[in-house]
Formats: C-alpha cells, sequence, structure tokens
C-alpha cells in the first residue's frame, strides 16, 4: 500500500468523522396531533359532519329517495295541497302541438302551364294535317295521325290514342276543335287555382263526402284555409264542361281523353311557411300546471317510477322545503343523529379492539378519510341519476347503484388496519349507501356482502395481484346477487345483463384503485403492509448485505430469531410476517461496532478485555440507537423500527454489571441504570415475542449437550427472568400466549439444534476438540451471560 494510502488510513481510524445520530422522538406538534384526546375529539366531530355533508345534505326526498325507472318499495302520499309548473309535461305539450301543427302548401301553376304549352302544339299539329290530309292516301294519314300522338304523348306522358285524335280530326273542323280545347283549358285551369291533390295519396286521409281544406299560403306569404279538389273532382269538372259543347258524345269524349293526364296534384309543402305556423303556434303555449290535493298518491310501491312521478316528487321536496324554510329541519336532524350514533359505536368498537387505533389520531384520521372519500364517489354515482343522459335512460338509470363504489374503504382499511375495522367501515359505506339511494335493503345487503368478500380474499395479503383479485371476487358477488334478486322482481334481461356487468366492471377497477393508493397511504398515514414487508424480507436490501459481510455472525442469529419469532407469533396468531421481517433488521445498529459482539469475534481477539465494564455496556447498549438510526436512515417502517427500540426492553446486561461489581470496591456504588437498556418495554406482541426469541437464541448457543430437559430449563429460566423483570407488563401479551410461545420456542429449538450421528474417523478428533473447548468456555460463558440479560 502506498504510503500516502496508509496515512489516510491512519488518519480516518485515528480521527473519525462523526457522525451525526437521527433521532427516532418525534417533535412535539407531531407527538401532539398522535396523542392529543382533543386532536381526536376533533377527527371524530370531523368525521360526522363530513359524513353528514356527503350522504344527506342536498337529499331531501321527504324521508325518500329514489330514482325514474327504479321500482318503489313504499308509498309516498302527498302531506299537504301545492301545484307546480311540469317542464315534462309542458315539453310533451310542445310536441304534441308540432306533431298536430297543420301543413302549408303553395299552388304550383307548372304543371297547367307545361300542359297548357303542350296542348297548343298538338293543336297547332292538327291544324297542319289538316290542310295536307287530302293530298294523303289512308295509310299514310294514319302514320301521320300516330306520330302526331306519340309526340304529344312523349312531352308529358299522356295516354291519347290514335283513334281518338282521328275521331276529333273527322267529326269536328279546326275551329270547333279549338273551341273544345279552350273550354278545357279553363276548367282545368280553374281546378289548378284552387288546388289539385291526390286523394289516393295516404297522406290525406278526408272521409266520404267530406270537403278537403288546407292551409294555402299567396304570393304574400299570407296563410289562409281553402277548399281544394281531388284529381277526381277536377276530371269531373272538364268532363262536365266539355260535354256541354255541340259535339257528338263520343267526340267530347276523345278530347276528354286530351285532358285525362293533364290534372295533377299541385300543391307544394312550404318549409317557411310552416315554421312561421309553428312559432305562431309555441309563441302561444303556456307551461302546464299541475295541482295536487292533500293525500293524493306520488309514488306507488312495487311500480317502477315514472318520469312524471319523479318530477313530481321533486317538486313536493322543494314544496316542503320551501314551507320548513327557516325551521328546524326534523329530517336532517334524524339523519345526523343516525350518522352520529353509527360513529359512536364505530368508536366503542375501536376502543374495545383496537386499543392502539383509538390510541392513535393518525389511524383514525385514516379511517375518516377513506370513508369520506368513499361515501364521496357514492354520493358522486348519485347524482349522476339527475343528469339527462341517465334521467331519461332506463337502463343508465338502473345500473347506477350496481357501480357505486362501495367497496373502497373496506378494502383499504383492512389491509391498512385489520380486518375488524374493514368489516365495520363496509356496515357504515353500506348503511350510507342504501339511505342514499332511497332506503334500499337490497343495496345494503349487496353493498356489505361485496365487501366482506373482497375483506376475506385479501385478508393475509402477500402479493399486490391479490388485491385485484379481491375486488374481482366482490364484483363478481354483486352480478350474482343482482341475477337472483332482480331477476325474481321480473327484471328485463337486457337490463339484467347491463347491471351484472356493470357490477364485475366496478369490482375490477376498485382492486384497481386500491392497489394504486396502498402505497400513497402507507407513508402518508406511516402504515406497513404485508406486501411492503414482503419487499423488505429481500436479502439484497442494502442493510441486510452490509450485515452478512460486516457483520455475519449477528446475521445468522437474526435468522435464527427470526425463524424462532415468526413460528411462535403465528402460534399466538400475530403477525409472522413481521416478526421475521422485524428480526432481520432488529441488530442492525451492531453494523456500527461489530467487532464488539461475541458473535462476531472470530478470530478470537476481545475489544472489551480493554475496556471497563461501563464502556463496554455502554457500547452494547448504543446498538439500539445506532439501529433506530439507520432506520430511520433507510426509510424502515415504524414497526420495525419500533421492534428495534423494544427488542431489549431494559433488561440488565448482567455480564458487565456483574464485571462491575466484582472490580468495584464497594459494589454497592455500581449504579444498575449503568447497565440497563434505555427501552421502551415492548408494546405490541411481535415485540414481546421478538424479545424473548432474542434472548433464547443467543443463550441456546451455551448449551453443552442439546436434550428437551436442557431446552426447557433454558426457556423457563429466561421466560421467568423476563417476567420478574417487568418486560412484558406494557405489552397485551396474555399468560396463555406466553404459554404458547415457550411451546412453539422448545419446538423450534430442539429441531434446529438437534446433533447429528458421528461419522467415520470423527473419534480421532475429539482429542483436539477437547483442547479448544476451554478456550471456547470464556467466549460462551460471555455470551450466555449478555444474552440471558436480553
Amino acid at each position: 500500500m502506498p504510503v500516502s494510502e496508509q496515512l489516510k488510513a491512519w488518519f480516518q481510524k485515528t480521527f473519525p468523522k462523526k457522525r451525526k445520530r437521527r433521532t427516532e422522538t418525534p417533535s412535539t406538534l407531531p407527538r401532539f396531533l398522535e396523542e392529543s384526546s382533543l386532536v381526536g375529539a376533533l377527527v371524530f366531530l370531523t368525521t360526522v359532519a363530513l359524513i353528514v355533508v356527503t350522504s344527506f345534505v342536498g337529499i331531501k326526498p321527504s324521508g325518500f329517495q329514489i330514482l325514474p325507472n327504479q321500482v318503489a318499495s313504499i308509498r309516498i302520499v302527498a302531506a299537504d295541497s301545492f301545484s307546480y309548473s311540469s317542464p315534462i309535461l309542458t315539453e310533451r305539450r310542445r310536441q304534441q302541438l308540432l306533431k298536430e301543427a297543420p301543413h302549408v302548401y303553395r299552388i304550383d301553376m307548372a304543371p297547367y302551364n307545361a300542359f297548357k304549352t303542350h296542348v297548343k302544339q298538338l293543336v297547332r299539329d292538327i291544324a297542319a294535317f289538316r290542310e295536307i290530309k287530302d293530298d294523303l292516301i289512308v295509310g299514310q294519314a294514319k302514320n301521320r295521325i300516330a306520330a302526331i300522338t306519340s309526340d304529344f304523348n312523349a312531352k308529358g306522358n299522356y295516354r291519347l290514342t290514335p283513334e281518338s285524335l282521328s275521331q276529333i280530326v273527322e267529326n269536328t273542323d279546326q275551329k270547333t276543335f279549338e273551341n273544345l280545347i279552350e273550354t278545357g283549358l279553363i276548367s282545368i285551369e280553374e281546378s289548378f287555382k284552387l288546388g289539385i291533390y291526390d286523394e289516393n295519396d295516404p297522406t290525406f286521409k278526408f272521409s266520404k263526402g267530406a270537403v278537403a281544406i288546407f292551409h294555402i299560403a299567396n304570393q304574400d306569404s299570407n296563410i289562409g284555409q281553402k277548399r281544394v279538389e281531388s284529381i277526381e273532382d277536377a276530371l269531373r269538372s272538364v268532363r262536365i264542361n266539355l260535354r256541354a259543347s255541340n259535339v257528338q258524345p263520343q267526340t267530347a269524349d276523345a278530347v276528354i281523353r286530351i285532358f285525362r293526364d293533364a290534372i295533377k296534384p299541385n300543391l307544394r309543402k312550404s318549409e317557411a311557411e310552416m315554421e312561421i305556423r309553428r312559432q305562431e303556434l309555441l309563441a302561444s303555449l303556456k307551461p302546464v300546471i299541475v295541482n295536487v290535493q292533500e293525500g293524493a298518491s306520488i309514488i306507488e310501491p312495487g311500480q317502477p317510477v315514472t318520469q312524471e312521478q319523479h318530477e313530481q316528487l321533486k317538486e313536493y321536496q322543494r314544496h316542503i322545503a320551501d314551507k320548513n324554510a327557516g325551521t328546524v329541519d326534523n329530517q336532517l336532524m334524524g339523519r345526523i343523529l343516525l350518522v352520529l350514533a353509527m360513529v359512536i359505536a364505530a368508536t366503542f368498537y375501536i376502543r374495545l379492539e383496537h386499543r392502539r387505533t383509538f390510541q392513535s389520531n393518525g389511524r383514525l384520521a385514516l379511517l375518516s378519510l377513506v370513508v369520506f372519500v368513499n361515501l364521496l364517489l357514492v354520493r358522486t354515482c348519485f347524482e349522476l341519476g339527475n343528469i339527462e343522459t341517465f334521467l331519461y335512460d332506463n337502463q343508465l338509470s338502473a345500473i347506477l347503484p350496481y357501480i357505486t363504489p362501495t367497496v373502497l374503504a373496506p378494502m383499504l382499511v383492512a389491509i391498512l388496519i385489520g380486518t375488524g375495522p374493514g368489516l365495520l367501515m363496509a356496515l357504515m359505506i353500506s348503511l350510507f349507501t342504501a339511505v342514499m339511494f332511497g332506503n334500499r335493503l337490497d343495496l345494503l345487503v349487496m353493498s356489505f356482502l361485496a365487501s366482506t368478500v373482497a375483506i376475506y380474499v385479501s385478508r393475509n395479503l402477500r402479493k399486490r395481484g391479490r388485491v385485484v383479485t379481491a375486488g374481482f371476487f366482490a364484483g363478481a358477488s354483486v352480478a350474482a346477487f343482482t341475477l337472483l334478486f332482480n331477476w325474481v322482481d321480473g327484471m328485463p334481461w337486457s337490463t339484467l345483463i347491463y347491471q351484472m356487468v356493470g357490477g364485475l366492471a366496478t369490482g375490477l377497477v376498485e382492486g384497481v384503485v386500491v392497489v394504486g393508493v396502498l402505497p400513497i397511504l402507507e407513508g402518508l398515514f406511516k402504515r406497513t403492509t404485508d406486501i411492503t414487508l414482503l419487499e423488505l424480507s429481500d436479502y439484497n436490501h442494502p442493510l441486510l448485505r452490509r450485515m452478512q459481510l460486516e457483520a455475519p455472525g449477528t446475521w445468522h442469529h437474526s435468522l435464527m430469531v427470526a425463524n424462532l419469532a415468526e413460528n411462535a407469533s403465528n402460534a399466538i396468531e400475530a403477525n409472522g410476517l413481521l416478526a421475521r421481517v422485524a428480526c432481520m433488521f432488529h441488530d442492525i445498529g451492531k453494523l456500527v461496532k461489530p467487532e464488539y459482539f461475541t458473535e462476531n469475534q472470530l478470530d478470537g481477539y476481545n475489544p472489551h478485555n480493554e475496556k471497563t465494564p461501563s464502556f463496554s455496556a455502554l457500547v452494547i447498549k448504543s446498538h439500539v440507537k445506532e439501529g433506530v438510526d439507520l432506520g430511520l436512515t433507510y426509510k424502515l417502517p415504524r414497526p420495525i423500527i419500533d421492534v428495534i427500540r423494544q427488542h431489549h426492553g431494559t433488561n440488565l446486561i448482567r455480564f458487565f454489571h456483574h464485571k462491575a461489581k466484582q472490580q468495584a470496591e464497594d459494589p454497592s456504588h455500581v449504579q444498575e441504570s449503568t447497565y440497563r437498556y434505555d427501552g421502551p418495554k415492548p408494546q405490541f406482541k411481535e415485540s414481546a415475542v421478538i424479545l424473548l426469541a432474542d434472548s433464547v437464541e443467543a443463550a441456546s448457543r451455551s448449551l453443552a449437550k442439546v436434550t428437551p430437559q436442557n431446552v426447557e430449563e433454558l426457556v423457563d429460566r429466561i421466560f421467568a427472568a423476563n417476567i420478574e423483570d417487568g418486560q412484558l407488563n406494557n405489552c397485551p401479551i396474555t399468560i396463555a400466549e406466553v404459554a404458547k410461545v415457550r411451546e412453539s420456542f422448545i419446538f423450534t429449538l430442539l429441531n434446529s439444534l438437534h446433533t447429528r450421528i458421528a461419522y467415520p474417523g470423527q473419534a480421532s478428533g475429539e482429542k483436539a476438540s477437547k483442547k479448544t473447548s476451554t478456550k471456547s468456555d470464556d467466549r460462551k460463558t460471555e455470551r450466555a451471560s449478555a444474552s440471558t440479560s436480553k
């Protein structure tokens, strides 16, 4: 090694850099917020206020609330007469007016003018034919007549025949023919001016013999009612006028055939005038006023609530609210008392079953927060029913109660605090949700069932994916309940499927949300879930890696203690996972001076031989504070840091205390407090089990021979010493549980310290081992003495 490196190493060893130790002692304000009874009372009152505001303020259904298309469970009768303007009925009247608004037409003279042009050309063509008729042979004349007929028919899809035209030419002169055509034109012109409609059109339905009256707009856009002729009426007028002429009947009929296809409907709808007419009608529309007499039924039980009934219910609520304005709202007061009673009951339950939660304002604030947020989401879903999209859609409004998230708070509380408080939150959320949606017992049962299933599936959580699975099973329970309950009530299958799919999807979404929210709540409220503990149990954690390399003896000791503590914790139904992970970290403080602890003194050198007993005791005690320091530095969860602080309690370091008395001139002057750990004593079951396991594991290594009797005597001696010293006084562990821990320790030790059959050649080495046994006895004795003090 270069000289510079040697000097650097010597300097760092001689003048080590002072490290500022982090303290686990909270400042005055956090401690006040966590432990103050005043803050706890404030959390209580805030919880009541938030639940009341979220669940009941603004919901005044005169004791009941129901959504459109929902089947009512009770009858609501008007306790007072009231009137209101009905937007639904007014809109219905408006649509009816628009539907009944008459069509407005304009008279179109284009068909008449086109026919007039065509028939005038026919007259000219006949006149030209008459001039050359005498020069044509019979065949040529017929061909000419056919050509004139075909040309006329092609112009307007007419049906004049050559025979009819030939009869007209042969039986009339040109002047008479022109007079007949003029007579027919005058007749149909009058019909066209009046207006012609097609009586075969299904749009126009007039009884036989009725006069057809239409709304006709003139050139000035003035609308008036006029009599209109049918095609048959117009054609009849032409027949009458032509047959009154001084011509043969056959000739008159032939001329009539020319006019037969000229008469066509000439009424054209005028959208502009129709819109003007609609606006005139709407301008005269007045709101529909509904008068409800006292005693009239508003909602009938067992029947789906119609849009009109729901509107009437809302107006009744408004009427009652206005009537009671300025007076005490007895309905709301009743709801406040309900919430107050539920929260008081919850408080007593937590006080009896979860005392640590009751004593922690942080945990109480967590309960209050998740309940408030969950009820806020429920209220949001409830308010969706007042949106027009849901209000007028039967299927959408029917699925609202089934997509309401009621599992979030119970799952979060069960995972972060415990299944008992989780079930309590499930009951509260289900009850308030049922009241909010109209005192629906089926909704209460369904929500509580789903929450209970989710809590059951998410117990003993080890993987985050299990939370999503719990959400899926909660949604599946909602779907199954919906299928059975609503199918019996005769709910349509289309609505049933929507409700089931909505419930299942909501459960899955709730599971995903809980997975995302858990880490936030863990950090915010300093809660530790089993998932976090499993992540910390990874041997590649920086502190555990350091321990494996820098203090291998301590690492092995920690693993053995973890084995003892986990088995014992499971035996008394405590958190075995917490015990195991906490044991892995409980001696991390020995990383600062690992050579001062016998399990790491592999070369036989013991630095305590050169130190005074008081200094050695100080070094031994300091590993607790150093462990807390490292735990805070690496942001270990609070329960693990608590175990580091409590795993020795206020035990006496007996070896160095005894050594100090031996070296002192007057043993009575040796202060016992100098050789006791600073504590505190174990505050929870897992911590107490670890204290006992730590002492038992270290002392078990001093056993010369492992037999059931020796192990039992060792365990009994250590248990008795700790109990007599009062180390378990502050822990809620019972005598029965201590007995189970003892049995578990004995069983585990006998299985882990068992002997093996001697292998061939082992006897020859026995003498050598006896020679070295004397050297190791001192170390074993020291370790046993120090361990017994634990």
